[in-house]
């Protein structure tokens, strides 16, 4: 075993990767590299409007930065190596840089992603159904305690995998049927029993996916029961409003990662594995800026308050 070990620590692995290098690939390398540089901007300028306008600085746009650092860690941690690779011709990814991948970007990032939506449709249900006990029930340290269990239940999630997925010995094949070191990616090249470290991913992809999404529903009921009980056609649209743009951003989220984590494993296919990780890698953080922004007046007022200073410094 240890011979493997270093063998492995020694070589590393090789990423196939998702794309070829005939004229169709070249096309879609294009898109998702567009598409990385419009997730990479909208969530950098949106942790600046929330930081430097004083309107934002409210649980909820907290909440929201976090996510948007999240998504920016995920996304910077997958495409520059992907894009590397595909450009360089190399494919390779040295043994530490697989184990960084998985347990300190990829699988923390998600799991405290995963967590933090959780926890916001808590943010919303206090929100609609106690508005006037809002700030005492969600004060900076309660928001703080939240942000702080997402990150650490995360972080812990993603040494876990990340230390059983790299004291496994790979001996064989080193080519990893993925763009990035993703676990069941790895599971298949290692040379040895791997049912009981099956029986752990499965058991923290539970936690990590169906805890938060149980917290979803809960709070989405208790919200359903407060907004039926409303009278006012002005309440209703609030509600919908505060809603709508985290129900689309849980959609978007949870449904690729249970896709991808919580399907028996005789039905899982490479390339759907890939194709739905650059779902929820590439396209969902750059559609989180954009799902809280466009449909946020705060923001937006905020975006065009930024300008109007800018155009004015530059006019002086």
């Amino acid at each position: 075993m240890g011979r493997w070990m270093n063998q492995s620590y020694t070589d590393g692995f090789f990423l196939l990767g998702i794309f070829s290098h005939s004229q169709t690939d070249l096309v879609l390398f294009s898109v998702v590299m567009a598409v990385f540089t419009v997730a990479l901007c909208g969530n950098v300028l949106l942790i600046f409007l929330i930081y430097m306008d004083a309107g934002l600085h409210t649980p909820m746009y907290f909440f929201l930065s976090q996510l948007s650092l999240m998504d920016l860690m995920l996304v910077c941690n997958i495409v520059p190596k992907m894009a590397a690779n595909f450009l360089s011709g190399r494919k390779s990814i040295s043994f530490v840089g697989c184990g960084i991948q998985i347990g300190f970007f990829f699988v923390s990032v998600v799991g405290c992603e995963g967590l933090l939506l959780g926890l916001m449709a808590y943010d919303c249900y206090v929100a609609i159904s106690h508005p006037l006990h809002y700030p005492i029930l969600m004060n900076q340290k309660v928001c703080l305690q939240i942000t702080g269990s997402s990150w650490a239940f995360g972080i812990t999630d993603g040494v876990i995998q990340m230390v059983a997925a790299m004291s496994l010995p790979y001996c064989g094949s080193r080519s990893v049927d993925h763009f990035f070191c993703e676990v069941p990616a790895l599971l298949k090249l290692a040379c040895a029993d791997t049912s009981l470290f099956d029986t752990l991913l499965f058991a923290c992809c539970v936690f990590m996916l169906l805890l938060p999404f149980s917290i979803i529903v809960a709070s989405y009921a208790c919200i359903l029961g407060a907004v039926l009980r409303i009278r006012s056609a002005q309440a209703w649209k609030k509600a919908l409003a505060t809603c709508s743009s985290h129900l689309t951003a849980v959609t978007l989220f949870y449904g690729a990662a249970m896709f991808i984590y919580l399907r028996p494993r005789r039905y899982r296919a490479p390339s759907h594995d890939k194709a739905a990780s650059v779902f929820y890698t590439v396209l969902t953080p750059v559609l989180n800026p954009l799902i809280y922004s466009l449909r946020n007046r705060e923001v937006m007022g905020a975006l065009r308050k930024g300008l109007d200073r800018c155009r004015i410094g530059s006019q002086h």
